[in-house]
């Protein structure tokens, strides 16, 4: 799981956030990163990030192997 930065951290949230918070979180950022909506360079990596974080930490069990990825290091 090689990533650029931890991704409670790209969505803003702490490693015990709930599910609905995370949701908060992704859906504020995507609103504004969006590049229909931010016409800036990084904008669009910047959702990338976004996407892969919500991804991870929105379903339960990629969380789990992700928290304790992250615990080793």
């Amino acid at each position: 799981m090689a990533q650029d930065r931890d991704y409670y951290e790209v969505l803003g949230v702490n490693r015990g956030a709930s599910a609905d918070d995370i949701k908060k979180a992704f859906k504020k950022l995507a609103m504004k990163y969006h590049p229909d909506k931010n016409k800036e360079e990084k904008s669009e990596e910047a959702m990338v990030q976004i996407n892969k974080a919500y991804e991870i930490l929105s379903n339960e069990e990629l969380r789990k192997k992700y928290d304790l990825h992250i615990n080793k290091d």
